[in-house]
């Protein structure tokens, strides 16, 4: 049995996540370069970056992310084999966890915190994510998010018209898929947050040749395959990536393009998903090839750290054990991978779900530590600190983990801070009364979009170790 020490002793298996919805499926704009109606948002002009930072290995880099498939259900995909003829397929590439909402965040943040659901969670302002390390070297960045309303909209989902059908409504867009709006460093800043921007102001920037050096894109619910099929996600695929392959202002002679999902569809085998790294930036010699070697979203971050000589942030990215950087970005960088690869017994189970103690396991609930500061970035700078991190305050220095929903207590970072960008300027609106939420959090067809029902509740007979963990939460926790 393969190694858990890194994520823990105990397995927690689950269910397939969800099931396939039988749709054809539709081009939702008339190409990629097209913005269109069915996005809902609309255009916001192009977006203003500053200028090019030449990388070691690349100067762009593009991650897509598509959903809940195993790596052999990929695998038999004619799209997915043809796709493999232009890039390298990354064949032993690992999610970190289960469900999707943890991953997301761990790939641009590095680490998932605890999270064990898809629940509406913010994460504290001096957490820091890539945007930090990104923008120490003025690097340019973006995410963009398909369907979402709005530049900057935190809201828990999106419900528009179901253009496929054009009868009734449906959920294209999720918050749990959108890593770096969960954290308040990026969505209390306006500056930061207006850079979530929706596929229309793709378009323009595309059109405009105006895309960053860093960007992060997730199709909506049905192209990602998420309530649909790898058929589905294939064809949308054909109809928006394939393309844009052969587009310069998308696929420069320096950009490399990653292609990967979130997690496997079943739980019960190892988190192995197929991983593809396409673009004009790989290597000519490797268009066609496999590369075995051990690597896990964490390695996305730490590719990136290597590339543009960055800092990190003192979590996964500097793992050891998780954070090999891509081989040809390593050659090229003179970095050393820790030699993991092919079906080795050192690969560790990383499908656990639940197990892992954190701020957002409301089961197991420790507050935030601070980032390792002896951590070693790949790309040879410091570790992140953001200000008000008390670095004392370490994995090591953390308090044993409380059950919080057994003294029938919320997570505290489950609630909606209000920050709202709908009318282009950043709005905090006050929180919804906690009888009216459903405690999963939904957002409105208007984009008002509403998370858990209000502050955690203070028992006033809550054990010593919860009140001195909630007291941290509240105010002490200034080491965040």
């Amino acid at each position: 049995m393969r190694s858990a020490l890194i994520l823990g002793s105990t397995v927690a298996f689950a269910t397939t996540a969800f099931a396939a919805i039988a749709q054809s499926f539709a081009p939702p704009a008339a190409s990629p370069e097209q913005s269109s109606a069915n996005y809902t948002g609309q255009t916001n002009g192009t977006i203003s970056n500053p200028p090019l930072v030449k990388g070691k290995a690349f100067d762009r880099f593009i991650q897509i992310w598509i959903e809940n498939t195993d790596f052999e259900t990929a695998a038999s995909s004619p799209v997915f084999q043809n796709l493999s003829k232009q890039g390298v397929l990354f064949d032993q590439f690992y999610a970190v966890t289960h469900p999707s909402e943890p991953n997301y965040l761990a790939a641009v943040g590095g680490d998932f915190f605890g999270a064990a659901d898809d629940n509406f969670y913010h994460i504290p302002q001096n957490i820091s994510t890539v945007v930090d390390l990104l923008e120490a070297k003025n690097i340019s960045w973006a995410s963009y998010q398909e369907n979402m309303p709005y530049d900057g909209f935190t809201g828990f989902n999106f419900t528009q018209n179901n253009y496929l059908t054009n009868q009734g409504q449906y959920t294209y867009y999720v918050r749990k898929h959108n890593g770096l709006i969960v954290f308040d460093s990026v969505a209390n800043v306006t500056d930061r947050a207006l850079r979530i921007r929706n596929f229309n102001d793709f378009a323009n920037d595309l059109k405009a040749n105006d895309i960053p050096q860093w960007n992060f894109i997730t199709p909506n619910l049905v192209n990602d395959a998420h309530d649909t099929t790898i058929d589905f996600a294939a064809d949308w695929l054909n109809f928006w990536l394939v393309p844009l392959l052969e587009d310069p202002n998308f696929n420069t002679n320096r950009t490399i393009i990653l292609l990967t999902f979130d997690e496997t569809e079943t739980y019960t085998i190892n988190n192995r998903i197929f991983t593809l790294a396409l673009g004009n930036g790989v290597p000519k010699e490797l268009r066609g090839t496999t590369d075995s070697t051990f690597y896990t979203h964490y390695s996305a971050l730490s590719t990136v750290e290597a590339n543009w000589g960055l800092g990190a942030l003192g979590r996964g990215d500097t793992n050891a054990t998780l954070n090999n950087v891509f081989q040809f970005v390593a050659n090229a960088t003179g970095w050393k991978n820790n030699g993991i690869s092919g079906n080795s017994s050192a690969i560790p189970l990383l499908n656990l779900t639940g197990t892992i103690p954190g701020p957002l396991n409301v089961n197991l609930y420790q507050p935030f530590a601070a980032p390792n500061t002896s951590g070693i970035s790949p790309g040879g700078g410091p570790v992140f600190v953001a200000p008000g991190v008390n670095t004392s305050f370490t994995a090591a220095a953390l308090p044993p983990p409380v059950n919080l929903a057994a003294q029938n207590k919320t997570n505290p970072w489950g609630t909606d801070p209000g920050i709202d960008y709908s009318t282009g300027t950043k709005v905090i609106k006050p929180p919804a009364p906690a009888s009216s939420s459903s405690g999963s959090g939904s957002g409105s067809g208007s984009g008002s979009g509403s998370g858990t029902n209000g502050a955690a509740t203070l028992d006033a007979h809550m054990s010593v170790a919860a009140c001195f963990l909630l007291g941290i939460v509240a105010g002490v926790l200034a080491v965040l």
